[in-house]
C-alpha cells in the first residue's frame, strides 16, 4: 500500500524547506513501493496512458498525417487520451473543432488537453498583451473541443533581462490567465520547457505565486537541467506535487537514458492522478517508435496506478 500524500498538503507537510529549491530536491525521500499502511492513509495514483500528437510532429509537418489521424492513432495504441498540440490544426473554427471532438467521442477516446506555443518572458509590454489573448484565445479552443486541461511556456529570457523580472512578467500574466481559465472548468499547466522553467526553484516559486487552484506544472521530465545541488529526478520529485499533467519521454536530451521505474515511483508517490502522455522525439519514424515508448508507459501504469491500465 502506498501512502497518501496531497498535492496541496505536500508543502504544508514538508514545511518552509519545500520552497527552499534544490535543497529539498537533496532530502525529499525516495518513494518506497513496498511501504504498506492502514487502510485509510492508502494512496490510490490514477496513471493514466496518454500521446501528444507532438509525437508524430514529423508526419503532421510532413502533411502525412492529420490531426484526425493523431485520434485514430490513440484508438490503435490503445491508450486513454490524446494531448492534442495546437500547431497542426487546420482551422481554429468552432466547426471544425467539433467535427474533432465528435471524431474523439465516436471513437471512445478522450482529449486530455491541448498545447500552445505561447511564451510569456516578452519584454515589450504590447507583445505581452498579445500573448495573453492569444492564451486566452487557446482556452476558449480547448473549452470547445471539450478538452480540461491547456499547456503554455514560460520561455528565455530576453539580453539583459534579470530572472526575477521574466518571473514577475510569467506570474502578472498566468493570474489573470488562470481567472480566465477558471471560470471555465479549464487549468493552465506551464511545461518546463526552455528557458525560465527548466529549473523546479523557478516553477515553485511561479507556481506559488500565481497560487491559482487552476494552475500547476505541465511535468515534461526530461525538461530540467541538472545542477550541481539537484539531479533531473531530484527536481521531478520537487515539482510533481503540482503536476497537471505529464509528458514522457525515455531519453534525455544527450542520450542518456530515463528511469522511468524511478520517474514512476515519484508520481505514484506523490498520489498523482492524471495522464502519463508519450512524447516522442527519436530518430526512429514515429510510427515504430511511438509504439515502443507506449508500451513503456503501458507496462510502468499497471505496475503504480490503483485503476488497470489498458493492455
Amino acid at each position: 500500500m502506498l501512502k497518501r500524500i496531497d498535492r496541496r498538503d505536500f508543502l504544508r507537510t514538508a514545511g518552509p524547506a519545500a520552497i527552499a529549491g534544490p535543497g529539498l530536491a537533496r532530502a525529499a525521500r525516495i518513494f518506497d513501493p513496498r511501504l504498506t499502511l492502514a487502510p485509510e492513509n492508502v494512496a490510490r495514483p490514477r496513471l493514466l496512458t496518454g500521446c501528444c500528437a507532438y509525437s508524430y510532429s514529423k508526419l503532421l509537418a510532413a502533411g502525412k498525417m492529420t490531426m484526425e489521424d493523431v485520434i485514430q492513432k490513440a484508438v490503435e495504441l490503445g491508450i486513454d487520451g490524446v494531448d492534442m498540440t495546437a500547431y497542426w490544426f487546420k482551422s481554429t473554427d468552432a466547426e471544425y473543432l467539433a467535427s474533432l471532438r465528435h471524431l474523439a467521442f465516436k471513437n471512445g477516446v478522450c482529449f486530455s488537453g491541448t498545447a500552445t506555443g505561447a511564451s510569456t518572458v516578452q519584454a515589450d509590454p504590447d507583445k505581452r498583451a498579445q500573448v495573453l489573448e492569444q492564451i486566452k484565445q487557446w482556452i476558449d479552443i480547448t473549452e470547445t473541443l471539450g478538452a480540461p486541461h491547456l499547456r503554455v511556456f514560460a520561455g528565455k529570457l530576453p539580453a539583459e533581462t534579470a530572472i526575477q523580472q521574466g518571473i514577475q512578467w510569467t506570474v502578472d500574466m498566468l493570474k489573470v490567465a488562470c481567472e480566465y481559465a477558471g471560470k471555465k472548468g479549464i487549468t493552465l499547466g506551464m511545461e518546463d520547457h526552455q528557458g525560465i522553467t527548466q529549473n523546479s526553484d523557478v516553477c515553485l516559486e511561479i507556481v506559488h505565486r500565481v497560487d491559482s487552484p487552476f494552475f500547476g506544472i505541465n511535468l515534461d521530465i526530461t525538461n530540467f537541467v541538472p545542477t550541481s545541488q539537484a539531479d533531473a529526478c531530484s527536481q521531478i520529485q520537487a515539482t510533481v506535487p503540482y503536476a497537471t499533467h505529464t509528458h514522457i519521454r525515455d531519453h534525455f536530451g544527450n542520450g542518456e537514458a530515463v528511469d522511468l521505474e524511478r520517474v514512476w515511483q515519484l508520481f505514484a508517490g506523490a498520489n498523482y492522478r492524471g495522464f502519463m502522455s508519450a512524447e516522442y522525439e527519436g530518430e526512429e519514424d514515429p510510427t515504430t517508435g511511438v509504439p515502443k515508448l507506449i508500451e513503456k508507459i503501458k507496462t510502468l501504469c499497471r505496475k503504480y496506478s490503483s485503476v488497470s491500465s489498458r493492455s
